[in-house]
């Protein structure tokens, strides 16, 4: 103990003086503890012939005038062992461990309690010193590994890393979604070597759908002078220039640019243009032929680009997943027509599915919700030659939309008389009330009993889209495994007059689903984002809800 003293740098503990003491006088000798060292000594009784005790712990508290002995354990009332003990003395409290296993102790700690445990004493301040308990801390919460060797080589340690970086910036990990207006975004904020990155992800050019999501590097946060964290902005094509973050509140944060003329090109807007063009969808403007699409680009150009990245951010969440849900929750990239590719977040409420946008459109925002499946009204889907006729699918569908807008409203006005009953309190007993609920059952068994067909099998059906739809992916599927009822959102540009029309939902494989616009007589093919995103689920699906209530007024 004298030795692992040493090692903390701390002195010799007490217990190891008085061992010195001990092993200094006679070894026949009886010895007696210090009175003014009275303390607390855990022993176990021994048979003894003539003892009056059996095997067993015996805890005894000693006061300055008790007779005691410390060694072997013993503790007798009428005689005393005359073999002093050898072995290391029970440690009554954390500071007697051995430094290597107060290290041991340390590193399993969340970082967020070693500052306090710093505060305890001299010892426990100069253990945390020790680089192992923090690079095992930097790799089980923030996910670093080899990364800090190379670092620690280059002069900055685990525990500046941990202190000045990764702890102070815990906050921003995770995904977050820009205030641009209606076009959104998806930024997400990771360890990345020995960075904090915000990638801005990006769809794949339109219309391929099933490519993998591109990124780009808004902004990084380092700790290459060892001295404190280091913000830099990456937007433009000059290189890292300074930025600045702030924290607004929780869940939301800014990021500023201090040096927007590495964001201007020398060619000026037509030369930042062009190349934004060439990133944002793998084109030039000549090659787009579409005289609608080619100003609704030149308009999300014009409307992106005077934020030169000085932004506010509102973290999301990904959904909760349920054993119950149709396919597994997520993100997935889908096809709007002239908007290109956007975003979407689809998500499982009871029955109902939900695809909220994360980007949008002028038309319809992010933060809207635009696809609403009903999952009690599973659809047959005619024969295949059937299916090739816009007018089979459309009577299919408006029929159950009928019957659902007429259960609706049965359900809003059994409400109302309920609640008409309550008030005036005169119904004939409960005749009203359950007059009421009686409608309101109706509409349940009406909605249970809806198309079944296919709701329950798993083997695939053969699927084509009909005759007429409009497809951004002429590559799609031709088989599905189940087909429900839905509704899309719809409005005019500056998401004037939104409404709801019906549609089918349709499901292809565990990575891909569809939605047929009846009105638009478009089609929308998704597939889904397949990127390993880290700090983003959502710690239960109330916060989630919640989540999806703030986007929709965000963008309201």
């Amino acid at each position: 103990m004298a030795v692992c003293a040493r090692l903390c740098g701390v002195g010799q503990s007490r217990s190891c003086r008085r061992r010195q003491r001990n092993n200094q006088q006679d070894q026949g000798s009886d010895s007696d503890m210090d009175e003014e060292e009275g303390e607390q000594i855990v022993g176990q009784r021994k048979n003894e012939t003539g003892g009056r005790g059996g095997p067993g712990g015996v805890v005894a508290t000693a006061g300055p005038s008790d007779a005691r002995e410390y060694g072997s354990g013993h503790f007798n009332r009428g005689c005393r062992d005359p073999t002093p003990s050898t072995g290391p003395p029970h440690p009554e409290s954390l500071v007697d461990l051995p430094p290597e296993l107060l290290v041991e102790i340390f590193s399993v700690l969340p970082g967020t309690a070693l500052p306090n445990v710093a505060l305890v004493c001299r010892k426990f301040r100069q253990i945390l010193n020790t680089e192992t308990i923090w690079r095992k801390r930097c790799m089980e919460e923030f996910g670093m590994n080899e990364d800090l060797r190379k670092m620690e080589a280059g002069g900055v340690s685990s525990q500046d890393l941990y202190v000045k970086l990764l702890h102070p910036y815990r906050h921003i990990l995770g995904l977050w979604q820009p205030d641009i207006g209606p076009y959104g975004g998806l930024l997400n904020v990771v360890v990345d070597g020995l960075f904090i990155i915000g990638w801005m992800y990006l769809p794949p050019h339109d219309p391929r759908v099933e490519d993998p999501m591109r990124r780009r590097p808004l902004f990084r946060i380092h700790l290459l002078d060892c001295k404190k964290a280091t913000v830099e902005c990456m937007y433009g094509h000059r290189g890292p220039h300074k930025g600045d973050i702030q924290t607004v509140k929780k869940d939301e944060f800014s990021t500023k640019c201090n040096q927007t003329d590495y964001h201007r090109m020398p060619g000026g807007r037509q030369e930042e243009f062009r190349t934004w063009l060439e990133e944002e969808w793998g084109r030039t403007l000549e090659e787009i032929f579409h005289e609608h699409m080619q100003e609704l680009i030149l308009m999300k150009f014009i409307y992106t680009s005077q934020y030169d990245n000085c932004l506010t951010y509102r973290r999301i969440y990904l959904p909760p997943t349920m054993p119950s849900d149709l396919l597994k929750p997520g993100l997935f990239k889908g096809t709007y027509g002239s908007h290109g590719l956007e975003i979407v977040m689809l998500s499982f409420h009871g029955t109902s599915a939900r695809a909220t946008k994360l980007t949008g459109d002028p038309n319809v925002p992010a933060g809207q919700l635009t696809l609403d499946v009903d999952l009690s009204q599973p659809v047959t889907l005619p024969e295949l030659e059937q299916q090739r006729k816009i007018e089979e699918l459309s009577r299919i569908v408006m029929r159950i939309h009928d019957e659902v807008q007429r259960e609706a409203e049965q359900q809003a006005s059994g409400a109302s008389a309920t609640a008409r009953c309550a008030a005036e309190g005169a119904c004939g007993g409960s005749s009203g009330a359950e007059a009421a609920e009686g409608d309101q059952d109706a509409a349940s068994d009406s909605c249970q009993s809806g198309p079944a067909g296919s709701s329950h099998s798993t083997d695939p059906l053969p699927f084509v889209l009909p005759l007429g739809v409009m497809a951004r992916n002429e590559v799609y599927p031709r088989s599905c495994r189940k087909c429900f009822y839905g509704t899309g959102l719809i409005a005019g540009h500056g998401f004037t007059s939104p409404e709801r029309t019906p549609g089918l939902f349709v499901l292809f494989d565990e990575d891909r689903f569809g939605f047929i616009w009846l009105e638009l007589k478009s089609f929308s093919l998704y597939s889904r984002l397949t990127d390993h995103l880290d700090h983003a689920h959502a710690p239960s699906m109330e916060r989630f809800e919640a989540m999806l209530r703030n986007m929709q007024s965000w963008t309201s």
